[in-house]
């Protein structure tokens, strides 16, 4: 939970400074956005490919685990078609491009402002900072109401880190694996979900 309060106090900085005329506007005509996203899908990487133990974790999953991050995806992604019909605004693929962020702002806000403007990147950074949030603080409500997986979906591509803690507290230490295996399914769908919905 620090982090994303870490995430959002830089992005509220970043309001203000540019909001009181801090910075000149002439930094932005140089795409520095797509040096940033260069260096994150770099580091992104390097987390999966220096992680020896990830192959042994998906060794010793089941076949049916493969269900949960399906489950979050499809669920996320409808649940975000038909949020485009009360937002008129956002076409469907715009609301789905934001919706495949899965709680990864930092990529999908970079990858959304570059392809369609800081509106919807905007946009997209909270609605993932607050998908987050929401597994953090709301894990015992939605494992009382929905099961113990409902945390694991709500996650989405954070629950190999940040809300796996919450995740191994409420849900218990035997959906651990389940947790980083569907983390990692959704990390690796992000940058290409996204850029597949911009171009659409």
């Amino acid at each position: 939970m620090k982090g994303s309060l870490i995430i959002l106090a830089f992005f509220v900085a970043g309001l203000m400074v540019s909001y009181f005329g801090l910075v000149s506007p002439d930094i932005l005509q140089n795409d520095l956005s797509s040096y940033v996203l260069y260096g994150l899908m770099f580091l992104v990487g390097l987390n999966i490919g220096y992680d020896k133990n990830i192959l042994d974790t998906l060794k010793k999953t089941r076949p049916k685990v493969i269900l949960v991050p399906l489950a979050t995806l499809v669920g996320t992604l409808l649940g975000c078609a038909v949020i485009s019909i009360v937002v008129p605004k956002y076409d469907m693929f715009e609301c789905m491009a934001v919706g495949s962020g899965f709680g990864y702002y930092s990529l999908s806000g970079i990858f959304i402002t570059q392809y369609k403007g800081a509106e919807l990147g905007t946009i997209a950074l909270l609605s993932n900072i607050i998908r987050e949030l929401i597994t953090l603080l709301f894990a015992p409500v939605l494992v009382t109401c929905f099961g113990k997986l409902a945390p694991i979906s709500s996650g989405g591509a954070t629950t190999m880190d940040t809300t796996l803690p919450v995740i191994t507290k409420y849900s218990g230490s035997e959906f651990v694996l389940i947790a980083i295996f569907h983390g990692i399914t959704l990390d690796l769908c992000v940058p290409f979900l996204v850029t597949f919905f911009c171009y659409l």
